[in-house]
């Protein structure tokens, strides 16, 4: 473990002595543990290029690696036996979309403030890297929020359930009170360009329908003024169009999928090595009392 710690500063500092004072070791025994490196991995992980160091491949790889199991050790050494809400000062790290922090982490944030004032809530947004490898950043931090559907095999905490919506510009001429396949076929479409525009694109191509994108955006928000004013077609969750306060006269018509879309239902994942600390058991039991609150209008076409 220690050879794992003086290797995430070699190579974050790529100095020996200024890896030393980081992490509290003189220069001769961090020159050491850098020839003790060199040796496990038959690499030189560090080569000096005019007056620094720059890393090999190798380093290069082993900088992400070393960082992740850094954040694994000091959440493991970190676990508590006991969490007192009121006293504990801890930061809570959720990955999530701008999405699910509207519709619940605004009110998991209130929660947690009113429950344990010195403690801190981070929402990060979520790469398509935490998509593709969810178990390795789930190791560094508290959770994800990610419907089913696009993480499978990890425990999760149950928050709430949402419905798709397709969302027109108010002065579209070619939609009416309703939509239908042939136009979600041919109308261009704003979509979200991460974890969450899968489904919606697997949906639509099981009906035979590839959509024509036009736009791509990495912002839930962003979408609603991204159709209005223009002829495309976007998805939406009914929880955030009713947050946003979008309806009539806000510029965008809310209409319901002309097809059975299956139903967002959002999760809390976490990493097993959470399972049985004190303070992460705390925030999960609070998480999916906040989400078993959070109730959609169900008001069908507007």
């Amino acid at each position: 473990m220690n050879l794992v710690v003086a290797l995430h500063a070699l190579l974050t500092e790529r100095n020996v002595t200024r890896a030393g004072q980081r992490i509290g070791l003189s220069q001769p025994a961090t020159s050491a543990a850098l020839a003790r490196l060199r040796r496990h991995f038959g690499d030189e992980l560090l080569v000096r290029k005019g007056a620094g160091y720059e890393l090999t491949a190798l380093g290069a790889v082993l900088l992400d690696r070393s960082d992740v199991a850094c954040d694994m050790l000091e959440r493991v050494f970190g676990s508590q036996p006991r969490f007192d809400p009121e006293r504990e000062d801890r930061e809570f790290v959720i990955l999530t979309s701008d999405y699910a922090v509207s519709v619940f982490g605004a009110r998991l944030a209130r929660e947690i403030s009113a429950q344990a004032p010195r403690a801190t809530i981070a929402f990060r947004q979520l790469t398509q890297s935490v998509v593709d490898d969810p178990a390795a950043h789930l190791s560094t931090v508290d959770g994800i929020c990610l419907p089913h559907g696009i993480i499978s095999g990890l425990p999760a905490v149950e928050l709430f359930k949402d419905r798709w919506l397709c969302a027109v510009s108010e002065d579209n001429p070619e939609v009416g009170e309703s939509i239908t396949l042939d136009q979600l076929a041919t109308l261009p479409w704003a979509v979200y360009q991460r974890a969450y525009a899968a489904p919606v694109t697997r949906q639509l191509s099981m009906l035979g329908i590839e959509p024509r994108i036009q736009v791509l955006v990495d912002s839930f928000h962003l979408l609603p003024p991204l159709v209005a004013g223009t002829r495309r077609v976007a998805m939406i969750h009914e929880l955030l169009a009713a947050h946003l306060g979008l309806g009539p006269g806000s510029g965008i018509r809310l209409l319901d999928c002309p097809f059975d879309a299956v139903p967002v239902q959002e999760a809390l994942w976490w990493h097993p090595v959470h399972t049985h600390d004190a303070g992460h058991l705390w925030l999960r039991g609070l998480a999916g009392l906040v989400g078993a609150k959070i109730t959609g209008p169900r008001a069908g076409a507007r």
